[in-house]
């Protein structure tokens, strides 16, 4: 399979024309990867665009691919969201890497009551930052024409409001209902992962009274690491994307 690789200002680029690489992205061909001259690339822009061509040039500093074919993938709909409660040491970014490779179109943090990590002032800048740079590298990894938003860090109230327009399913060890009995109905599907302790009672009692749907994923119990990805796999299957 051919290397991947991401180029913001490729958007407009058609068959013929030269995409370069530069910055981070043309070391991390040349030095990483290894590309040399000659060998087949693709290049999306993280929006649909999806370019194959060939390396003309190729150094730490610049790459350049000559286009052969160019493409757009449509948006995917509806569109899954991942809320991933924070969590310690590096459960949540694990979470969220694993969302991305298995086709998220959407990650909200989301400052659960029972979260031990807290992004407060600079650290919710920082902390949505380096989800989107973990997101971005998923993406590449994954082959995916459309990388993942990392939403602004969401509370409870903001959760409740989606529920008038999306599908929000809480990911509950104790509902009645499983995943997997659920039905698509044309709505963008929200799943809300809670941190290691779990959805607190009062906000399941929100959500629910908003309109979310409690779900259960199977007779055990996932770590808030794996739940989510758990969840999108289900619904993959259920949305004829797998």
């Amino acid at each position: 399979m051919a290397l991947h690789f991401l180029v913001e200002n490729s958007s407009d680029a058609a068959v013929g024309d030269l995409v370069s690489l530069t910055g981070a992205e043309a070391k991390h061909a040349a030095v990483v990867r290894r590309l040399r001259v000659g060998e087949a690339v693709t290049v999306g822009d993280g929006s649909g665009v999806w370019l194959t061509g060939v390396a003309e040039e190729v150094s730490p500093s610049r790459v350049d691919v000559r286009v052969a074919e160019r493409s757009v993938d449509p948006a995917p709909s509806p569109r899954i969201v991942l809320v991933q409660a924070l969590a310690k040491g590096d459960r949540d970014e694990l979470a969220v890497q694993a969302a991305c490779e298995l086709g998220v179109d959407e990650i909200v943090p989301w400052q659960a009551s029972r979260s031990v990590s807290r992004w407060d002032g600079p650290k919710a800048v920082k902390g949505r930052e380096r989800w989107a740079t973990i997101v971005r590298e998923a993406a590449k990894q994954a082959h995916r024409a459309w990388v993942p938003e990392v939403a602004p860090p969401a509370s409870t109230v903001d959760l409740a409001r989606r529920a008038a327009s999306q599908r929000v399913l809480l990911l509950d060890p104790t509902a009645p209902v499983r995943l997997s009995e659920l039905e698509p109905d044309g709505r963008d599907i929200v799943l809300v992962v809670g941190p290691e302790g779990g959805i607190s009672d009062d906000e399941l009692s929100k959500l629910s009274d908003a309109g979310a749907e409690r779900v259960l994923l199977g007779d055990t119990v996932l770590r808030t690491s794996t739940a989510g990805p758990a969840a999108i796999a289900v619904l993959s299957v259920a949305l004829s994307r797998w």
